[in-house]
Formats: C-alpha cells, sequence, structure tokens
C-alpha cells in the first residue's frame, strides 16, 4: 500500500520551491564556499505565499533570485503577496561547521528498497503530472487490488486513456479495480489549497523512516545527506538500512538488516549524497518526487 502525489501537488510545489532556493544558494555560494549553510520553509496557496530562511550565504542575491523561481514554478502567485524572511543561521550551529564537515542535526533514519508496487506507483505518478500538469494524488494498494487516481483538471475518460500505458508497460492491466475521481472532475492546485514544505514524506519516502523532512536543507544536515545515504545504500543492498546520529558527530554507522555495517565519515556521507543530487540535476529535481 503506497500513496504518491504529483509535482503539481500545492506541498509539492512548496517542496520544489525550497529546493531551487538551495540550488540557488550553492550556485551563490560557488567556489567560494563548497558547503553552504540554509534551511527553507515554504507556505503557499491562494494566492499567497511565505518563505523563511537560514542561511549562510549573502542575503541580497538570494533576495534577487527568488523571483523567478516563485514565477517559473507557481506564477499564480503573485509578487506582492510572497513575502520572504532571510536571517543568518545561529552562530552556535554556524560553528558546528567552521573546521571541518560534521552532522549538522540529531536524527534517525531508515533506509528500504523500492517495492515494486511503489515503483508502479511513481511511474505512473509521473506519468498523469506530465499528461495534465495538474495536482494529482494516487493510491495502490497490491493486497487489495484497488487502484485510486485523483486528478485534477480533467475527466475521467482522459485519465483513464492516459492510466493505460503505465498499466500496459507492468502487466497490470487486468489487475486493478480502478477508481477514478470518486467525487467528479474537481480543480487543485495552491489556488484553492496550501501547500508546506516537507509535508508529504510517505510519497517521497516510502517504506523508509526520517524524523525530519528531505528538502529545503544544504548537504551538511543529516535529514538530507544521511537520508539520501542510506536509501542508497538500502537499493544497492536490496535490504533495510538503519542510522542514527548525534548533531556534531564526524561519523555515522550504517547498520544492514543481515547484521553488518559499515562506518562513514560524516565529510564522506556528504559527498556521496552530493553525488546522487547532483546525478538528480539539483535539489528542486529532488523535491520533485524524493526517494522514490
Amino acid at each position: 500500500m503506497f500513496e504518491k502525489v504529483n509535482l503539481y501537488h500545492p506541498d509539492k510545489v512548496a517542496d520544489r520551491v525550497a529546493g531551487a532556493i538551495t540550488d540557488l544558494a550553492y550556485s551563490i555560494a560557488g567556489s567560494h564556499e563548497a558547503n553552504p549553510k540554509i534551511a527553507t520553509e515554504v507556505l503557499i496557496g491562494h494566492g499567497h505565499a511565505l518563505i523563511i530562511i537560514e542561511t549562510s550565504v549573502p542575503k541580497e542575491p538570494l533576495m534577487a533570485g527568488i523571483p523567478d523561481i516563485m514565477q517559473r514554478i507557481c506564477p499564480s502567485i503573485k509578487p506582492e503577496l510572497t513575502n520572504v524572511y532571510i536571517t543568518q543561521q545561529d552562530p552556535h550551529l554556524a560553528a558546528n561547521q567552521k573546521d571541518n564537515i560534521r552532522c549538522g542535526d540529531n536524527g534517525i533514519f531508515r533506509g528500504m528498497p523500492i517495492t515494486p508496487e511503489q515503483m508502479f506507483l511513481a511511474t505512473l505518478a509521473s506519468d498523469l503530472g506530465a499528461a495534465f500538469n495538474s495536482d494529482g494524488k494516487y493510491i495502490v494498494d497490491d493486497s487489495a487490488h484497488k487502484l485510486i487516481i485523483c486528478q485534477s483538471k480533467s475527466k475521467c475518460e482522459e485519465i483513464l486513456n492516459a492510466t493505460l500505458p503505465t498499466l500496459r508497460l507492468y502487466n497490470k492491466l487486468d489487475y486493478y479495480d480502478i477508481i477514478i475521481n470518486p467525487l467528479g472532475d474537481w480543480d487543485g492546485g495552491t489556488d484553492v489549497d496550501c501547500g508546506a514544505t516537507n509535508r508529504k514524506l510517505g510519497s517521497d519516502m516510502g517504506d523508509a523512516v526520517t524524523g525530519g523532512g528531505l528538502h529545503g536543507k544544504d548537504l551538511s544536515k543529516a535529514d538530507v545527506s544521511v537520508n539520501v545515504v542510506c536509501n542508497w545504500l538500502a537499493k544497492k543492498r536490496n535490504m533495510r538500512v538503519d542510522a542514527c546520529c548525534a548533531i556534531g558527530d564526524d561519523s555515522i554507522t550504517f547498520r544492514y538488516e543481515d547484521g553488518a555495517s559499515e562506518m562513514m565519515l560524516y565529510a564522506e556521507v556528504v559527498e556521496r549524497a552530493r553525488t546522487i543530487i547532483d546525478d538528480w540535476w539539483g535539489f528542486e529535481r529532488f523535491a520533485e518526487f524524493g526517494l522514490i
């Protein structure tokens, strides 16, 4: 059983804005600061947006780049109704990273392999999002052979026709009882609903577990780097991987389901996560679908 939203869901729009701001912070830092610090919260909806940022990068270029991000990702939000507050990271927290890359937060993490059920629904969410460019939420329950599709700004017949290629790809044409828009046609998106960062972690992570959020944060944050690496290892080993950390740790131990364990310096975890995020073309793209 698994729930997935597409990239036009209001919570995903908030995640994407936060991810794009993180990408912007890294581009502003450039070669001068390989590991800029940033944490962004986004609340968006009904024509309004509130963005709160704690960061080590200069305020002016960050503020200057945000209007373009908002116009590209959520053009219905009026610039005059977008409230942005930027402040420096707390000096005590900043000192934790002064001489070395150390764990930036406390956390618990569990990476899990992606199941066929989850891969099917992630593919369907991507396909329907691309087909309709509108808010969608989807649920699959293989044990009950049930597929629930809620796709906004679309007719049921159109949605069914757009679903058929993915069903064929996964040999599921006659497998599911398909329920489409059970209350009828509907409008979604940020004009009729609100969204907030890291509110769709079930959609982002499947069976994996975390104590924090994935999006809007730099790589020093364990919520990003340890989660990304934990789930990368789980896929690589095809088994559960657990980890926990305390702020200031300079190493992380990953414990495998089979009893084995592996220790990495925190700097290694950050670099591994950086490679994976770069392979996904950055934090904004990572925010679209998370770890699945």
